[in-house]
């Protein structure tokens, strides 16, 4: 019983590694993007630390009830930081910007919560079908990992890689991946824990500290409307309710996959109380100035790769991530974690997604048909994430933060080709022997 204890607490440790490292480089990128001082970024990152293991902590007891990370959505991430480009290459103020996602993300977590109270996620399960769902997984991953390979490089503000930070980093990947798939026992589960502690420690060794340490003061984390004061922006507003809908299929996709996982079928009552807390949780991120939540698929890859299923070592990590985050020396501490370490061990982590993409589409006879579907807004979403954002400068100005999103595009895409009558076009050319 005290080995099983011991056990548990270590892969709680484990899980607040994960949540750490998931969390981190959020804050550090927005407060980038929005140019804030350090002693606002430090306030956000004590910010989201507190929400998300709070959010982690409700959504075991009373949501979904699995032990699933609630973390800062990588789709309205990636929405964020691409407004707050496409803010700059159009002329408009970062502090409009900032004002009208936040005032966007209310409104986008109201929509949510309605929809749970409704629960219209039966209506979303019809509409994003397997087909939907892994190109939503593949645009997803290949972002997210996109974003972690450039944070591995330790690039410069010039885009030019910095090789010994890089060649740590691979080091990094390189020792995770070797435990999670030849490692045994203790080292397998605790393969992710054991390359950011020693990722970290090789860094100092090498490098020294990566960044000063700035404790935030309690002014900082108590800020609201830290991106800008409120503003009504139609354009953004409409793009943060398109986000928050799509951003739906983030339940879906962890819930369906959760399935195989715990071995169990996930209920109705499940999908309308994770999608309830999950917008009453993006609602409260406006007035924050955080990314939106959602249930994190990576969490399916986590319990894959580490095989602990219990909920009492997430419900640990979750308490350990809040507390870190109400004590500003520690969340500043924490803060130092060098981008490139985090963002590798993220990388071993992330290349689940790619398998739950694949899940998807088993059982999918693969024929012309079948690969146009696929292929057409995975490869354009794909296209539009490598289109620099000023190309989109021309567009009209409503237009613009929708169709400048590729992962967006490519669900809309993949939503309305999904639409079309496939079945019936596929058993006409079978009669006609075509």
């Amino acid at each position: 019983m005290q080995r099983a204890l011991w056990v548990q607490t270590i892969a709680g440790v484990q899980w607040l590694g994960f949540m750490f490292a998931n969390t981190v480089v959020i804050p550090l990128s927005v407060g980038s993007a929005f140019h804030q001082p350090p002693e606002m970024v430090a306030g956000a990152m004590s910010r989201s630390f507190v929400v998300t293991g709070i959010a982690c902590l409700v959504q075991w007891l009373i949501g979904h009830r699995l032990p699933l990370m609630e973390g800062q959505s990588g789709m309205w991430w990636s929405v964020i930081l691409g407004l707050a480009q496409l803010g700059v290459a159009s002329g408009v103020p970062l502090p409009v910007v900032g004002g009208s996602l936040s005032v966007g993300i209310v409104l986008g977590g109201l929509l949510v919560v309605i929809f749970g109270v409704l629960g219209l996620h039966r209506w979303l399960n019809r509409w994003f079908s397997p087909v939907v769902m892994a190109t939503l997984l593949f645009l997803l991953s290949s972002q997210l990992i996109s974003i972690f390979f450039r944070g591995m490089l330790g690039m410069t503000a010039s885009g030019r890689l910095i090789i010994p930070v890089a060649l740590l980093s691979l080091t990094v990947v390189v020792l995770v991946s070797a435990l999670t798939i030849a490692g045994r026992g203790l080292i397998n589960h605790f393969a992710i824990l054991i390359g950011l502690a020693g990722g970290w420690l090789a860094y100092q060794l090498l490098f020294g500290a990566s960044q000063r340490l700035v404790v935030p003061r309690w002014t900082d984390i108590a800020q609201g409307f830290a991106w800008g004061p409120a503003h009504w922006q139609l354009s953004m507003v409409l793009t943060c309710a398109t986000t928050a809908l799509l951003n739906t299929t983030n339940t879906i996709a962890t819930l369906r996959a959760a399935e195989p996982v715990f071995q169990t079928r996930i209920r109705d009552v499940q999908y309308r109380r994770s999608l309830l807390l999950s917008g009453l949780f993006t609602a409260v991120s406006g007035p924050l100035a955080l990314v939106p939540y959602a249930p994190y698929t990576s969490s399916i890859g986590f319990l894959r790769t580490t095989r602990l299923l219990d909920g009492t070592p997430f419900a640990i990590g979750a308490a350990l991530f809040t507390m870190l985050g109400a004590i500003p020396t520690l969340s500043g501490f924490f803060a130092t974690l060098p981008e490139s370490v985090g963002s590798a061990v993220l990388f071993v982590a992330y290349l689940q997604l790619f398998g739950a993409a694949l899940n998807n589409l088993q059982g999918i006879a693969f024929d012309f048909r079948t690969i146009f579907r696929i292929a057409l807004p995975t490869l354009l979403g794909l296209a539009i994430q490598n289109t620099p954002s000023e190309a989109f400068a021309t567009l009209p100005s409503l237009l613009q933060p929708l169709l400048s999103n590729g992962m967006l595009v490519g669900i809309i895409v993949s939503v309305l080709l999904e639409r079309l009558p496939w079945r019936r076009w596929t058993q006409q050319a079978s009669k006609d022997g075509s």
